[in-house]
C-alpha cells in the first residue's frame, strides 16, 4: 500500500505546452471564450475542462489536486490559498445553523478557535473530546451532529486516531468523517482507512521548503465539485483558491516527498529513542510507549516510518525556551511554529500553535507548559545532532531527576 502512494505520485504526467517535463504555469486571472454559450454553460457548470476566472480553478490547481488525490486514493482534490482555507470550506459546507461537530479536543490551535469561537456566529456548536476513545465519541453525537473531525496524529499531542473504528462508528450514524493528514503524508492514508474528507495543509511536509501557505481537500468528485459551485460553494463564495504560480511550485516539490518522510522518520525515530534512553519524557508514535504505538502500526504505511514529530517536555516554560534558544544558537534548527522543513524546528504549542485553548483545557489534556514540539530535519548526521542536543540539555541542567521519567 505505502509504495503504490509514492508510485501513483510519480506516475502523475503533464508536459508543458511545449513540451517541457513540467507542466506550463497557467498565470491568468481570467480566460477567454470561443463563444458567448460556452462562457454561459461554464457558469452552469455544465462545461468540463473549461477555465473561466482563477477562483474558480486554473489549470495548475488541477494539475497539483489530482497528484494530491493520487496521494490520497481519492477520486479528487481542490487545493487551497491556506490549510484553514480548506478546513473551515469543509466545515461551512457540511454545516449549517444549529448544527453540532464532534471534535477530537487536541487539534491545530486555528482549528479550535474557529470551532469553539467562530462558529458561535452561526449557531454551531462543537464538543472537543478524546478521539481515541470511541466511546467518549459516540457519546458526543447528538440528533443535529454533522461531522466526525479529528487529526490523524494529533497537533501537538501526537495522539494516534483509529480511522478505521472513527470510520465504522460515523457509518453506524450516517456522519462523514472528516480527517486532517498534515502530520502524515504517506505514513497514513485516511481514504483507505474509511475517512470521507482528508486535509492537509500543504504547508508543511508536502511541501517541505516552509515557503508558501497552502491548503487540500481530497474527496470525492460530487464534495469538490459542491465546494466549487459558484451559488452555493462555500470554497468558491469564500474566495480561498490557491495561487498557480504557488501551485507549480508545490506540485514540483511534491516529487520528493516520499524520500523527505523516510528521513524525517528516520531521524525522529533515532532522536526519540535516545531521548527514552536518557530518561526524558519524550512522546514519539514510534515508541512502544507512546499510547497509539499499536494504533499506529496497524494503520501505518511501514515504509514511511511514524512521521517526523516528537515532543518533549522539559517541565517549565522557562526551560523550555532556553533550550530552544539554545538549540537555536548551535544551529541545531530554529525557534519556529510550522513544520516539515529541511532543517529542524521547535516551539512550545502552549505559548504559540496551541495558544488559542484555555491554559485549563491544555492542562486537561495533558499539554504542559514545557512542552517543546520538534518537527525534526534531514539531517545527514543526525547522531551528531543529537550529541549536541544532549550537551544543550547538560548545559541548562535539564538532563536532572525532576525532567525525566519517574
Amino acid at each position: 500500500m505505502s509504495h503504490k502512494a509514492a508510485d501513483r505520485l510519480q506516475d502523475v504526467q503533464y508536459f508543458g505546452e511545449f513540451g517541457g517535463v513540467n507542466p506550463s504555469i497557467s498565470d491568468s486571472s481570467t480566460y477567454t471564450f470561443m463563444s458567448a454559450k460556452t462562457m454561459s454553460d461554464t457558469f452552469e457548470g455544465n462545461t468540463e475542462g473549461c477555465y473561466l476566472y482563477s477562483r474558480h480553478s486554473t489549470p495548475s490547481n488541477l494539475y497539483l489536486g489530482e497528484a494530491l488525490a493520487a496521494l490520497e486514493s481519492t477520486e479528487t482534490a481542490n487545493v487551497y490559498a491556506s490549510g484553514m482555507g480548506a478546513i473551515t470550506s469543509v466545515i461551512l459546507q457540511l454545516c449549517d445553523a444549529g448544527d453540532h461537530i464532534v471534535s477530537s479536543r487536541t487539534i491545530y490551535g486555528g482549528t479550535y478557535a474557529f470551532m469553539k469561537n467562530f462558529l458561535k456566529k452561526f449557531n454551531i456548536k462543537t464538543s472537543f473530546v478524546d478521539t481515541t476513545s470511541l466511546e467518549a465519541v459516540e457519546k458526543a453525537i447528538t440528533a443535529n451532529t454533522k461531522m466526525i473531525y479529528c487529526e490523524a496524529v494529533s497537533n501537538p499531542l501526537l495522539e494516534v486516531a483509529d480511522i478505521a473504528a472513527l470510520s465504522k462508528l460515523a457509518k453506524k450514524y450516517k456522519l462523514p468523517l472528516i480527517v486532517d493528514n498534515t502530520f502524515s503524508p504517506l505514513a497514513i492514508t485516511p481514504g483507505t482507512l474509511g475517512a470521507d474528507v482528508v486535509i492537509h495543509s500543504l504547508t508543511k511536509f508536502i511541501n517541505g521548503t516552509s515557503d508558501c501557505v497552502a491548503g487540500v481537500v481530497c474527496g470525492t468528485t460530487d464534495f469538490c465539485t459542491s465546494l466549487k459551485d459558484v451559488n452555493s460553494g462555500a470554497a468558491m463564495l469564500l474566495g480561498s483558491t490557491l495561487d498557480s504560480l504557488r501551485a507549480a511550485s508545490i506540485l514540483k516539490n511534491m516529487r520528493t516527498l516520499h524520500i523527505r518522510m523516510k528521513k524525517h522518520a528516520e531521524n525522529a525515530l533515532y532522536l526519540a529513542q535516545k531521548f527514552q534512553e536518557d530518561g526524558l519524557t519524550v512522546s514519539y508514535p514510534g515508541l512502544a510507549s507512546h499510547p497509539g504505538h499499536k494504533t499506529m502500526n496497524k494503520q501505518m504505511n511501514s515504509a514511511y516510518g511514524y512521521g517526523g514529530l516528537l515532543t518533549l517536555n522539559v517541565g517549565t516554560l522557562e526551560k523550555a525556551n532556553s533550550l530552544m534558544e539554545l538549540m537555536q544558537h548551535k544551529n541545531l534548527g530554529y525557534l519556529a511554529v510550522s513544520l516539515g522543513f529541511y532543517k529542524t524546528l521547535f516551539s512550545a504549542p502552549g505559548s504559540s500553535t496551541s495558544s488559542e485553548i484555555p491554559m485549563e483545557e491544555q492542562k486537561e489534556m495533558g499539554l504542559g507548559e514545557g512542552l517543546i514540539r520538534f518537527s525534526i530535519g534531514l539531517d545527514d548526521d543526525i547522531t551528531r545532532t543529537y550529541k549536541i542536543m544532549k550537551a544543550c540539555m547538560e548545559e541548562l541542567n535539564i538532563l536532572t531527576s525532576e525532567n525525566v521519567i519517574a
